[in-house]
């Protein structure tokens, strides 16, 4: 081995190693960092219940039991997980680009009022399994659609992509509620306004030897491919690129433009199958019940995963499991259901200050020749 090999090879092991340091560094504060927001906000939390008279160890037993306690209260949590993991992935990929969009729900109740939509003229002429799968293609381009516009707005008219799906969630829930409540109405069920049920012959079945429905699996699939398609592949690089800096981006000859779109456009396909899923698999048909929050707390499961799809697995089953023992709060402490939505949304307050802790923290930099890296 000459001298100068030998010096290569140690330089390479070397930067080898500070590059090793770097990830390992950067992975433990996207972590830590985290964890501490759920900290702080379950400690406020247990403030506001001291102050309400309530146990604070008392109520965190009964997130616990009525989330992960039993077989039942598993299968319960994922099955609240399934929409959760969706529309978590429909703010994570944007996200890799740069932009903030919160439409999943409007996405989500309008891919699931398709899908009953188009179902209603199918049914008892065409067999289930094509059925629900021309259901699954119009909740997702419809949902696709839908967000599509919103990144299609923010390219082309520089409009806030995050106002932007706010108003369209509106405008969307809006819209199936029109129809719902008019020409599209089943008249036979006076009591809430609701499409035609699509039947028992048209639903999904559940994942042999539970009482999860599919839904949970896609999910689960999606959101391994969609990080495959943004660490390991040419477009998640352009994207990646892009979000870090889109005027660079541009320098570089990338499409930033057709980027957004796809990426917006995926985001849809997401919250729209979420859509598909809660009608094929829960509802049975399209109402009001559609439009629950699994949007909007989808967004608190992206940004607490940092926007990573296989991280959003487990946050969302995580929250599925704090939405599914509302039930049992409700009845044990004499507290309203809607005591972990408070739950939630202070979580969501407190993760949003956390963000500003990144790269604050000294152990977690790396500083090579005095400079941090």
């Amino acid at each position: 081995m000459t001298e100068a090999s030998g010096f290569v090879e140690v330089a390479s092991a070397e930067t080898f190693r500070r590059d090793m340091s770097i990830r390992l560094r950067r992975s433990a504060e996207y972590i830590c960092i985290p964890l501490l927001a759920l900290t702080m906000s379950a400690l406020l939390f247990s403030v506001f219940l001291l102050a309400i008279g309530k146990s604070p160890v008392e109520f965190f037993q009964l997130v616990a039991r009525g989330g992960f306690g039993t077989a039942f209260s598993i299968q319960n949590t994922l099955q609240r997980a399934a929409p959760l993991i969706l529309t978590g992935l429909a703010v994570a990929i944007p996200a890799r680009i740069g932009l903030i969009m919160i439409g999943g729900e409007g996405a989500l109740v309008l891919g699931g009022f398709a899908s009953a939509a188009i179902a209603i003229p199918m049914i008892d002429h065409v067999p289930p399994i094509p059925t629900l799968l021309v259901m699954a293609i119009a909740g997702a381009a419809t949902g696709a659609l839908w967000v599509g516009l919103a990144g299609a707005l923010r390219h082309y008219r520089g409009v806030n992509e995050t106002i932007s799906t706010l108003l369209l969630t509106y405008i969307g829930i809006a819209i199936m509620n029109f129809f719902v409540e008019g020409s599209l109405r089943d008249l036979t069920n006076p009591n809430k306004p609701s499409t035609k049920p699509i039947g028992d012959a048209y639903m999904i079945g559940k994942i042999p030897g539970t009482d999860v429905h599919w839904g949970l699996a896609i999910g689960i699939v999606l959101a391994i491919a969609l990080q495959i398609l943004m660490t390991r592949t040419t477009f998640g690089f352009a994207a990646r690129v892009t979000g870090g800096n889109a005027r660079a981006a541009l320098a570089q000859g990338l499409p930033v433009g057709r980027l957004i779109v796809i990426c917006t456009s995926i985001a849809g396909v997401c919250a729209g199958l979420a859509g598909f899923f809660e009608v094929a698999a829960i509802q049975g048909r399209a109402n009001a019940s559609l439009a629950a929050g699994y949007g909007f707390t989808g967004i608190l499961v992206s940004f607490l995963a940092r926007h990573n799809p296989i991280a959003i697995i487990f946050v969302a089953i995580l929250f599925g499991g704090i939405v599914a023992s509302g039930g049992l709060i409700q009845r044990r402490m004499d507290l309203p259901d809607a005591t972990v939505l408070l739950l939630q949304g202070l979580t969501f307050v407190v993760l949003l200050v956390s963000e500003t802790l990144y790269g604050r923290f000294e152990i977690f930099k790396v500083k090579t020749n005095g400079e941090r890296t």
